[in-house]
């Protein structure tokens, strides 16, 4: 049992990680720096500057960029150390049953996902949906890791709340999604800048927008990379990213606040989900204000994940009535 829960907190913190270098990839342009996949320039190494002549000669269109080259092999190699610990999850939980059978399983899906999300981004040269899903599943990954980890402890009973809570916490875990979604969109299109002015886009904004551009899939490029939509489009998806991060403030800080004044264990979970959302509102703000700094945008991703594990997890821990969770048949067991 103590083995099984150091390998799901080993997992989280793996998740985190690869999380993080994913971000610092996309950010700093090294997503295409490996232009074949699962290797690098024909190789499962990285990279070095001796090689340069031999990869030009494998990939004449893509010159090698070592430090960006090792940026998406570290990637990749966590990614890959990932899969096998979530593999190893997978066949300790078969046993068990129930819920860790299920969250497993379900891991195991998304690892093999990602797997092909991370090969597409590569062979469909950064296509904007490839990207977006490719966040949204490393951030779905580790919400299930926690999950997961949840199941392996002591099984407690829901917390008895109003049904309107219950209902505020299942909108606000659904913004969230939302607009995480957005965020991939805005990023993978390189709209992060396209309105650098606050609280809001440049003069005349409202007459240079293009809705159907913004959101439709541009197919047919050669590469994606720094993006193929007008300026226009871009400005479109930014306002939606900040429309989206309006709707998401006020269901998620509804949703902290009814949980602060719940008396009980749920307050400790409504305070630290208002710090999160009060952190992650600054950071959007400053990179906008401040031209997008590389850590602020690392934080931006990073603590926006962890606003999407702890609102899941918070709604998990309610309910409108007194019915108690099904515990897993290992958490009961770890009870005896």
């Amino acid at each position: 049992m103590k083995i099984h829960k150091w390998l799901a907190s080993v997992a989280i913190a793996l998740a985190v990680l690869v999380i993080l270098l994913g971000a610092y990839t996309r950010l700093t342009d090294a997503g295409l720096a490996c232009p074949d996949w699962p290797g690098c320039y024909g190789s499962l190494a990285i990279p070095q500057q001796a090689h340069a002549e031999q990869a030009t000669l494998l990939y004449p269109d893509s010159p090698l960029e070592p430090h960006k080259a090792r940026s998406e092999m570290v990637h990749r190699y966590f990614a890959g150390a990932l899969g096998c610990l979530i593999t190893t999850l997978f066949v300790l939980s078969w046993r068990a049953g129930g819920r860790l059978r299920f969250l497993s399983g379900a891991l195991l899906v998304l690892v093999i996902g990602q797997a092909a999300l991370g090969m597409w981004t590569v062979t469909l040269a950064l296509h904007p949906l490839v990207v977006t899903t490719h966040l949204l599943g490393g951030f779905a990954i580790l919400t299930l890791l926690w999950l997961y980890r949840s199941e392996l402890g002591q099984a407690r009973q829901a917390i008895v709340c109003g049904q309107g809570l219950t209902w505020l916490g299942t909108l606000a875990c659904g913004m969230l999604l939302i607009q995480i979604a957005l965020g991939g969109w805005t990023s993978s299109n390189y709209a992060a800048m396209a309105c650098a002015e606050l609280p809001v886009c440049q003069a005349g904004w409202q007459d240079q927008l293009a809705w159907e551009e913004a959101f439709h899939l541009p197919l047919g490029h050669a590469s994606y990379e720094f993006g193929v939509m007008g300026k226009e489009a871009r400005q479109t998806i930014h306002i939606a990213h900040r429309l989206g991060a309006l709707a998401a403030a006020l269901l998620v800080g509804g949703f902290a606040l009814g949980l602060i004044r719940h008396s009980g264990p749920m307050r400790a979970f409504g305070s630290l989900l208002l710090t999160l959302l009060l952190v992650q509102i600054a950071l959007g703000l400053a990179n906008v204000h401040l031209a997008l700094p590389l850590a602020n945008a690392l934080a931006h991703n990073l603590v926006g994940a962890h606003l999407l594990v702890l609102c899941v997890l918070a709604r998990r821990r309610i309910s409108h009535s007194a019915t108690s969770p099904l515990s897993s048949p290992l958490a009961i067991r770890s009870r005896i």
